[in-house]
């Protein structure tokens, strides 16, 4: 097809095989690199639905910033699947990352949401999306998150949030990164939670 281009390598062993896929720009080297990188460290052995974001530090290459290579089980890439069962059993779907956007507990379903609809793994010139969970509430405005949980979100809907709070009193917004520090605005509800400092993202 054009746009796409799927790239396999097989495993040591020769039974299963890693892929990588992109989409509109396909660039060898940081494909071979990442493929190479994945047989290595024998990524294959580590993937399992339990653990469904298997991140691999050290990976470095002189055209691009990731820092990271990730591997996904079936579950997570359905590759192949419809068209050829077995083949996409066999198969583990591996990526160039930074590793601020994962924090290492994601579950199953956080993985595929992540995989599916935030990360754009194919895209091999695509920007950072650090792990970012957000609740808010804005009485100014009227807008805010659902319950008590934190959802998966963007850095400009933050950065959005957080320029609204000016002039809305009792409103906060609250976030977490990748390392599971939690931070507030405005400053009362640091207070409140201890008086940790915000942190970067």
């Amino acid at each position: 097809m054009p746009r796409f281009v799927f790239s396999l390598a097989l495993d040591s062993k020769g039974d299963s095989a890693y892929q990588m896929n992109t989409i509109d720009h396909f660039d060898q080297k940081l494909v071979t690199a990442v493929l190479e990188f994945a047989r290595e460290q024998r990524l294959a052995e580590e993937v399992r639905d339990t653990k469904p974001f298997t991140i691999a530090p050290g990976f470095a290459t002189e055209s691009c910033g990731f820092d990271v290579v990730v591997a996904v089980p079936p579950a997570v890439h359905q590759y192949h699947f419809g068209r050829d069962n077995a083949l996409g059993e066999r198969v583990t779907g591996v990526f160039p990352a930074y590793s601020c956007e994962f924090s290492g507990h994601e579950t199953l379903e956080e993985v595929v949401h992540r995989f599916k609809r935030m990360l754009c793994p194919t895209v091999v010139e695509r920007p950072v999306v650090p792990y970012l969970r957000m609740r808010y509430e804005n009485t100014r405005t009227g807008g805010g998150s659902l319950g008590a949980s934190r959802g998966f979100t963007t850095t400009d809907v933050l950065l959005r949030e957080l320029a609204l709070l000016e002039g809305a009193a009792g409103s906060f917004v609250e976030w977490e990164n990748f390392r599971g520090e939690v931070c507030s605005r405005p400053r009362s509800a640091v207070e409140r939670n201890g008086g940790r400092a915000c942190m970067s993202l």
